[in-house]
C-alpha cells in the first residue's frame, strides 16, 4: 500500500508559490508588522488576494507590492482602481516615497508603477506589466460581464497579480469565484461545482457543510483575510486598530395611507421601488437637506436617482453633486477636493463613489434613498467608518413607512454578514483546516450483507479473492464533485489525471475479487467543459476515459447502455448555455445536445470457460420474451429519473445528494440479468445504499463500502428496512 499512502500525501494541498522571498527588513519601514507580513506572503504566492476592513492599509500594501515587483523583475506593474481613487494613491505614494504614473505614460521598456482607473481598461497595454493589482476588488462582481472577462482576459498571462478589497460577501460565490479565476487559480464554475450546491433560483448557491473545512482550506491557501490585525496574530498593533462609533439614525415619513386603509404599509419591491421613490421625494429629501444643513463637518448625501440631484442642489446651492454622465477629470476633481474638505455637502449615488475613496473627515451620511442592497450600502458606510477616524460616524436613514420591508431586509442581511464573516475569520485565520487524512473503520453485518465504512481502495482488501458475482456502481464523476472532506475521497482530486491516478488502485482490486467470467457494471455520465477554465466550451468524454482506465486493468468490454434523459430538465437543472433556446437562435453551433447516462459493463474474462458458473435462474416463466426484447434494446427509454433511493436521509445536516444517482429499476435489471438467487452483489461506493437496498430486495447479498459518514449510516437504515421489507416475490411480479 506504500503507493497509495503517496497518491494520498500527494492530495494534501499546499500553496503553489510562484513569487520570491523578500525579507521583512527590505520592505519600506513606513509599513505596519502586519503590513509587511502580507506584502512578504503576496510577493512569495506571486498571485493572492488581501480581504481587510477599510482603513487597514491596503494602499501602502499594495503599492510596496508594485515596487518590490519592479525592483526585482525590472519591469513595470500596474495598479487599476475605481474612479476618482487614482489621485488619491498618487498623493498616498508621495506621502510614503513612492512614485506613482498615470498608465498612458507607460511604454513597453518603462521599470515603474503605474495607476489607472477601471473605464480605462480597453485601452490598457498588458504586456507592459509585469504585475497587476485590482484596487477594491470587489468591484467585479458589479461589473458587467463584458469588463469581467476582460479583466481576465487581459491579465491571463501576466505574472504576478495582486487583488485587495475589504472582506468579500461571504455568500456571494461571484466575488470570490471572480478573485479565484482571475488569480489562475480556479474557475469559478468548477468552484462552485466542488463546494457548494445549488437550491432553489438560478443563482442561489449554498456551502455544503461537509465542504466548509476544505473550501476554507483552499482560500486560506492564495488568500489573507482580517477585520482586524490581531485576526492574524498581531495583537498588539491590533490595538491601535480601532474602529470609530457608528451611530445609525433613523428618520421616518408617514405618507398617505391608500384609500380605505387607516395606514400604509411597508409594500415596496422591486417593481415599484422607483415610482415610491417619486412619490415620497419632496419630503424625503427635504428631510435629507435639513439634516446635512445642521450636522457639524462634511456630509455626503447618497440618492438613487438624477431628479433627486437637481432637487438637492435647489436646496442646498452650496453643495456639489457628482453625476454618472459627467466627465472623468470633473468626478475626480471634485471627489478630490471633497476627499481634502474644500466643501461641506457631496450629492452622489453608491454605484458611483461607494467604492474605494477614503472619506473618513466626513463624519456624516445621509441615505436619501435606502433601497435593498446590502452590499452598496455597506460599502458606501465603509468610505467614513474605517480606521484612521477616531471621531463617530453618524448615518442617517430617511425611511417611509412603505420601505419598512426594504430597511428590514438591510438589517436581516447585515446579521448574516457578520455572522459569516466572523466565520469566515475565525475558520481562515485557525490553520485546522484541510481535508481529513484518516477515518474511523465501521461495519454493519448480517446473514445477508456487510457494509463497510471506509475507503473501497483500503477496506476492499478484506473481500477474498473471485468471490464477488456481480459489481455494480457509480463512480465519482472524476474530480467534479466533492462529496466528502476525507482525503481518501476520490471526488476529493484537482484533475481528470488525478482522479484515474487513484482510481487505478480501486479498479485492480474489482478486478481480483470478481468470479473469473462474471460482469461489472459501471454508471457514468459525460460532463460539460468551461471556456474559463478550459479554453474552449464542449465536453469531456468522461465514459470514454473510463472505459480505457477499465479496460487498462483487464477487464473486457461486454455491453454498453444509454439511459435517456430529459434536456429540458437537464436544461433547468444546469442552466448551461449549451441547451437554451437563445443560444440555437443566435448561434446554433453553440448549441449543445443533452447528455445522456450510460451502464458500461465489463467482464473478468480469465481462467477456462467451461469453468465459469452461469447465470441461468431465467426462464420463459420468470422472464418472457417481450421483456427481454425491452430489456435489450441499447437505450432505455422508460427510466424515471426520480427512482433513487434519495430521501431525507440524503440531505440531512447539510450533506448533499448524488449530482446523478443511479436509479433503483436500472439496479433492478442488472442484478437480475446477471447474477442468481442468493449471490452476492458488490458496491465499492455504496453512498446511501441503492446498489445494496435492491439487491437485498431481489434476493440477493449485498456487500458495500462508503467513506462517507451520514452517507453510510443512511445506507445501514436503508439495508435494514430492506431486509424488513423483503417479499419473496418473482421477477414477472416486479412491476414493469
Amino acid at each position: 500500500m506504500d503507493d497509495y499512502k503517496k497518491i494520498l500525501e500527494n492530495k494534501i494541498q499546499r500553496p503553489v508559490d510562484s513569487g520570491f522571498d523578500i525579507e521583512l527588513n527590505d520592505l519600506n519601514p513606513v509599513l505596519f508588522d502586519f503590513q509587511k507580513y502580507c506584502v512578504k506572503r503576496m510577493l512569495k504566492l506571486g498571485r493572492g488576494a488581501v480581504f481587510s476592513e477599510c482603513g487597514s492599509g491596503k494602499t501602502n500594501m499594495q503599492l510596496e507590492w508594485a515596487q518590490q515587483i519592479v525592483n526585482k523583475i525590472g519591469r513595470s506593474a500596474l495598479i487599476l482602481a475605481p474612479l476618482s481613487v487614482s489621485k488619491q494613491t498618487i498623493k498616498e505614494g508621495e506621502k510614503f516615497g513612492y512614485k506613482v504614473n498615470k498608465a498612458s505614460e507607460c511604454t513597453k521598456d518603462s521599470a515603474g508603477i503605474f495607476i489607472t482607473n477601471y473605464e480605462q481598461l480597453e485601452h490598457i497595454h498588458p504586456e507592459y506589466y509585469a504585475g497587476v493589482v485590482l484596487d477594491e476588488s470587489s468591484i467585479l462582481k458589479n461589473f458587467t460581464g463584458k469588463y469581467k472577462n476582460l479583466l481576465i482576459t487581459l491579465f491571463k498571462e501576466t505574472p504576478y497579480k495582486l487583488c485587495c478589497t475589504a472582506t468579500p460577501a461571504p455568500n456571494d460565490l461571484n466575488e470570490i469565484g471572480n478573485h479565484s479565476e482571475f488569480l489562475n487559480i480556479l474557475d469559478s464554475q468548477d468552484m462552485r461545482s466542488k463546494w457548494f450546491v445549488r437550491e432553489k433560483g438560478t443563482n442561489n448557491y449554498r456551502l455544503k457543510i461537509h465542504a466548509k473545512q476544505d473550501f476554507y482550506g483552499w482560500m486560506s491557501s492564495w488568500s489573507i483575510m482580517f477585520s482586524n490585525p490581531s485576526d492574524i496574530g498581531f495583537v498588539e498593533t491590533g490595538k491601535k486598530f480601532v474602529l470609530p462609533p457608528l451611530n445609525i439614525i433613523e428618520h421616518r415619513i408617514e405618507t398617505q395611507a391608500p384609500e380605505g386603509m387607516l395606514f400604509s404599509r411597508g409594500i415596496v419591491n422591486a417593481t415599484n421601488f422607483n415610482s415610491e421613490l417619486r412619490k415620497t421625494k419632496q419630503e424625503r429629501l427635504e428631510m435629507a437637506a435639513k439634516t446635512a444643513l445642521n450636522s457639524e463637518g462634511q456630509s455626503i448625501i447618497w440618492i438613487k436617482q438624477n431628479e433627486e440631484g437637481d432637487m438637492l442642489r435647489r436646496l442646498l446651492p452650496e453643495a456639489k453633486e457628482v453625476r454618472g454622465s459627467d466627465s472623468i477629470d470633473h468626478k475626480e476633481t471634485t471627489l478630490s477636493d471633497f476627499a481634502d474638505g474644500k466643501f461641506k455637502i457631496l450629492i452622489t449615488k453608491t454605484s458611483i463613489c461607494g467604492f474605494g475613496m477614503n472619506f473618513q473627515n466626513c463624519g456624516t451620511q445621509i441615505f436619501a434613498s435606502p433601497d435593498f442592497s446590502f452590499e452598496l450600502f455597506y460599502q458606501a458606510v465603509r468610505r467614513s467608518h474605517r480606521f484612521g477616524r477616531k471621531e463617530s460616524v453618524n448615518i442617517h436613514l430617511i425611511i417611509t413607512d412603505t420601505m419598512e420591508n426594504a430597511k428590514l431586509i438591510i438589517e436581516k442581511k447585515q446579521r448574516t454578514f457578520d455572522e459569516m464573516l466572523d466565520e469566515m475569520n475565525r475558520n481562515m485565520n485557525s490553520n485546522r483546516y484541510g481535508l481529513l487524512t484518516e477515518y474511523d473503520y465501521e461495519e454493519y453485518r448480517t446473514d445477508n450483507m456487510l457494509l463497510m465504512k471506509g475507503d473501497a481502495c483500503i477496506e476492499t482488501k478484506r473481500i477474498p479473492d473471485n468471490s464477488i458475482d456481480l459489481i455494480i456502481y457509480s463512480p465519482p464523476f472524476s474530480s467534479l464533485f466533492t462529496y466528502s472532506n476525507y482525503i481518501h475521497d476520490m471526488g476529493n482530486n484537482e484533475s481528470h489525471e488525478a482522479f484515474f491516478k487513484q482510481y487505478a488502485f480501486l479498479l485492480k482490486e474489482l478486478y481480483r475479487i470478481l468470479k473469473p467470467g462474471r460482469l461489472m457494471c459501471c454508471h457514468t455520465k459525460d460532463l460539460g467543459v468551461y471556456k474559463n477554465s478550459s479554453g474552449y466550451t464542449g465536453m469531456y468524454d468522461f465514459t470514454g476515459e473510463h472505459t480505457k482506465a477499465v479496460l487498462d486493468e483487464n477487464f473486457k468490454l461486454h455491453s454498453k447502455i444509454t439511459i435517456w434523459t430529459d434536456p429540458v430538465l437537464e436544461m433547468q437543472r444546469t442552466k448551461t448555455q449549451r441547451l437554451l433556446y437563445k443560444t440555437v437562435t443566435s448561434d446554433s453551433s453553440y448549441a449543445g445536445i443533452g447528455m445522456a447516462e450510460y451502464i458500461t459493463i465489463f467482464r473478468k474474462w480469465e481462467g477456462e470457460e467451461m469453468e465459469w458458473q452461469p447465470v441461468d435462474h431465467l426462464n420463459k416463466k420468470n422472464f418472457p420474451l417481450e421483456l427481454w426484447q425491452k430489456w435489450a434494446s441499447p437505450i432505455w427509454m422508460d427510466i424515471q429519473r426520480t427512482d433513487v433511493l434519495n430521501g431525507k436521509e440524503g440531505t440531512d445536516m447539510g450533506d448533499e445528494k448524488h449530482i446523478a444517482p443511479l436509479q433503483l429499476e436500472v439496479i433492478h435489471r442488472l442484478v437480475n440479468l446477471y447474477s442468481n438467487s442468493d449471490e452476492t452483489v458488490f458496491t465499492p461506493f455504496l453512498g446511501i445504499g441503492s446498489e445494496a437496498y435492491q439487491a437485498l430486495k431481489d434476493g440477493r447479498k449485498a456487500i458495500g463500502c462508503e467513506l462517507k459518514d451520514s452517507y453510510f449510516k443512511a445506507a445501514v437504515r436503508n439495508c435494514k428496512m430492506a431486509e424488513l421489507d423483503k417479499k419473496q416475490v418473482g421477477l414477472f411480479e416486479y412491476a414493469m
